[in-house]
């Protein structure tokens, strides 16, 4: 009997970052996924990170791709690759 193992695709940490910068485009305020910058005092303040985990949730690998990420952004659809560089 065949054994069959599923191999977890893991985005590196330029796409991390590359997806990060994305999400900022809306939301400039923040300054990493969990902090943001006060409007008032512009002092950074914890916020949750329920906001950046939705929007992190859209992203999907590139059919027949191991290393890019395909994000809807925008009505259009945004590539994030290896080294972080996204394209349309």
């Amino acid at each position: 009997m065949t054994e069959l193992r599923y191999h977890k695709k893991v985005p590196t940490r330029a796409q991390k970052e590359a997806l990060f910068k994305v999400f900022q485009r809306d939301f400039p305020s923040w300054v990493s996924p969990g902090w943001r910058k006060s409007h008032l005092t512009n002092e950074k303040v914890r916020v949750p990170l329920i906001q950046y985990l939705k929007f992190r949730r859209k992203a999907t690998w590139a059919f027949g791709s191991d290393m890019c990420i395909m994000l809807p952004w925008r009505g259009m659809w945004l590539g994030v690759e290896p080294d972080g560089y996204v394209h349309s």
